[in-house]
């Protein structure tokens, strides 16, 4: 299995690890294994929590086997990477592609491998060193005693997985809820779907493929689950404005239709929010079909945590089984980013009778804390996997002939039959999305040749012909040059555009002339953005902030004076439900009409603000993460790719920076092959959630 290494690890220097030479190379005990891994904490190749749980393990049970202990590390570890289990097949020979560690801690008399000769050899022997009868490892089997073991060993028989407690929890209740959810079916007023979604969506004769934005619609009309995934421009939510407008239409009940909108950030909530009210508006539905009405009960978009009521140092939520969500329908968009503990409290907090619909890019950058639920139910999206049911029910509500390669016989995969992949684009038939195309189906070279020439300096390596390139490749020689296309010398939108703008001030007196004034530098900034792989390092958004800042100050465009000063980008890094800001929450520390300064968010076309001495978990935002940047649109988008970084790359990171561009991108190798490097290392998390309905 081929997982990616986590930067979170710090890098080990190539020296000899000495801590080890006075333990015996054979009859391993549980208390030198301990010993092994404490010094490989020391050495910055584990967390100390990583070592901490093998040593309470050893607490429990003081015939603890090495082997249990090993096991229990690198299950830490792996978690800390995203991961939320651990493959026992992983363990039958040294770890040294899950780990990713160098070849000092590998090799040698003192290496990973030196350790492995002395552990289990066969997946048999792993099993029966971590057999239940330990006080530290609980069976996930009919008859086994659950004790709270902190270990869970469970998974397919042929396939064992070994977990941490709470996260066999977590998948055992996403598993069971979401199976539940799909399987269960309503029913459907064929005859009145058909016409309403006729009348949603107008015949379109000159493309004779599957409409699957229809289909999706009507899929979605069978269970209180349905699945939407696709690339951008397939329009997600366009698709999501249409399904509530059919809702509503076919909406019987005597109270109205209660409708929450949701997203994993605020930026990603607010444009969810924008889009759907957008393409509510503009759809052309008869005058007893009051949308107005409708969006006007929406309400905003909030990010999960608010709308699952997000208290303040604690993993608990005010909304849960005993206190659920007061909602009919709950559309949450960029799930791609909802990780496996949020995904279950969010099940938990749902009523039963209520329709979850899920949005979101299965090729996208999976969640930063551990899970990747959006890719396991999407696994097989492509493929389609519908029983022949399915297929007659979409005939005749949709009047659509699914493809013969898309009908499998019964039985027919659960949840595939609530899950719709939307296969066209608007986008990718311009370059960025031929680039994108290439690099998600892991074609270096075809990726390779949509940005085409070679690499001379810093010069552009393709112009597509336009008077405004579309794609642009530099391979500077020092992260200073990045600076040059945040200063706006490139002619495309930069960071200079938003600051002259706040130069000018206000055109005019008064509330409106101000309000006016900050959502015009709000959105300035927002049409450009470089974005990172790593925090740390000159390449990454810690250095690369100091060094656009410094480059801004340098020409003029910017003033510094101490930690907060007018024109700083801020993002929020910790939720504060009571200032109403959240994690990822992407703003501009301005002056109000008093000029002190606050930090100004943009919702929509709704402004709020924050003074900025109650802001106390922020960072400078000029540069971020990838990560960071999910949810969020950019009309210019600089992708920083730092070197000696293909550990920490992926293909899935590099698509998902690719695919923040609106109209332009430019790609930044900060050493030659570093894209080719990310295209073929693509992202794998290990998960036992896609075996509940394999």
């Amino acid at each position: 299995m081929n997982l990616k290494s986590s930067s979170r690890t710090r890098a080990v220097p190539a020296v000899q690890i000495d801590w080890l030479k006075d333990l015996p190379t054979l009859g391993l005990n549980a208390v030198q294994t301990l010993q092994w891994l404490n010094g490989w904490t020391g050495q910055g190749l584990l967390r100390h929590i990583d070592s901490a749980l093998a040593a309470q393990l050893l607490r429990l049970d003081a015939s603890a086997s090495p082997a249990l202990l090993v096991a229990a590390a690198v299950l830490a570890q792996m978690e800390g990477r995203g991961h939320t289990c651990l493959p026992l097949a992983d363990l039958c020979q040294p770890p040294v592609a899950l780990l990713g560690w160098p070849a000092a801690a590998v090799e040698g008399a003192q290496g990973l491998k030196a350790l492995w000769a002395q552990l289990p050899a066969t997946l048999t022997d792993w099993q029966s060193a971590l057999h239940g009868t330990s006080p530290g490892v609980c069976l996930r089997e009919a008859d086994a005693s659950d004790q709270g073991q902190p270990l869970v060993l469970g998974g397919p028989a042929d396939a064992p997985l070994l977990y941490l407690r709470r996260y066999a929890s977590y998948e055992q209740r996403v598993g069971q809820s979401l199976l539940q959810r799909a399987g269960e079916p309503l029913a459907v007023p064929e005859v009145a779907a058909r016409e309403w979604l006729d009348r949603f969506f107008a015949p379109k004769p000159e493309e004779p493929t599957t409409e699957w934005q229809k289909v999706a619609c009507a899929v979605a009309l069978r269970a209180r689950l349905a699945i939407i995934t696709g690339g951008p421009g397939t329009g997600k939510t366009y698709t999501a404005a249409r399904l509530l407008a059919l809702l509503l239409a076919l909406h019987k009940g005597s109270s109205p239709l209660r409708v929450s909108l949701a997203a994993p950030t605020g930026k990603a909530a607010a444009r969810l929010k924008q889009s759907i009210d957008d393409a509510l508006t503009r759809l052309p539905v008869p005058a007893d079909l009051d949308l107005s009405a409708l969006i006007a009960r929406m309400g905003p978009a909030r990010t999960l945590h608010a709308l699952l009521g997000a208290r303040p140092d604690t993993r608990q939520f005010r909304h849960h089984a005993s206190n659920p969500l007061d909602v009919d329908v709950l559309i949450v968009d960029e799930a791609s980013m909802v990780h496996l503990e949020m995904m279950d409290a969010l099940l938990q907090a749902l009523p039963p009778t209520a329709r979850l619909v899920l949005l979101g890019d299965k090729d996208q950058l999976a969640s930063v804390e551990a899970g990747a639920v959006m890719g396991d139910l999407c696994r097989h999206a492509i493929a389609g996997r519908y029983s022949a049911s399915t297929a007659q029910f979409v005939q005749a509500v949709t009047g659509q002939t699914l493809a013969a390669e898309l009908v499998v016989p019964d039985p027919a995969p659960v949840l595939a039959q609530q899950t719709v992949m939307l296969r066209q684009s608007r986008r990718f038939k311009a370059a960025i999305g031929q680039l994108a195309l290439a690099v998600n189906r892991g074609d270096a070279a075809a990726a390779r040749a949509v940005l085409s020439g070679d690499f001379v300096g810093a010069e552009p390596l393709s112009r597509s012909g336009e008077d405004s390139p579309a794609l642009l490749a530099l391979q500077p020689s020092r992260p200073q040059d990045v600076c040059a296309l945040a200063l706006g010398t490139s002619g495309k939108p930069s960071y200079a555009d938003y600051l002259r703008q706040l130069h000018n001030g206000p055109a005019g007196q008064g509330v409106q002339a101000h309000a006016n004034w900050v959502s015009g530098v709000l959105k300035t900034y927002e049409r450009f953005r470089i974005l990172c792989a790593v925090h740390q390092g000159d390449w990454g958004t810690q250095g690369l902030n100091a060094a656009v800042q410094k480059a801004l100050v340098d020409q003029g465009l910017l003033k510094v004076t101490g930690e907060w000063f007018a024109g700083r980008p801020v993002m929020v890094t910790r939720n504060d439900a009571q200032l109403g800001v959240f994690n990822g929450d992407v703003g501009v520390v301005l002056p109000n009409l008093e000029n002190k300064l606050k930090a100004w968010f943009l919702d929509g076309e709704a402004l709020r603000s924050v003074s900025v001495m109650r802001l106390a978990q922020t960072e400078t935002a000029f540069v971020m993460t990838v990560h960071k940047s999910q949810g969020s649109e950019f009309e210019h988008t600089v992708l920083v790719l730092p070197p000696g970084g293909a550990e920490v790359l992926s293909r899935e990171l590099v698509y998902t920076g690719i695919t923040r561009a609106r109209e332009q991108f430019t790609l930044i190798e900060a050493e030659a092959g570093l894209l080719e490097a990310a295209i073929d290392r693509p992202s794998l998390r290990a998960s036992g959630l896609a075996h509940w309905w394999r």
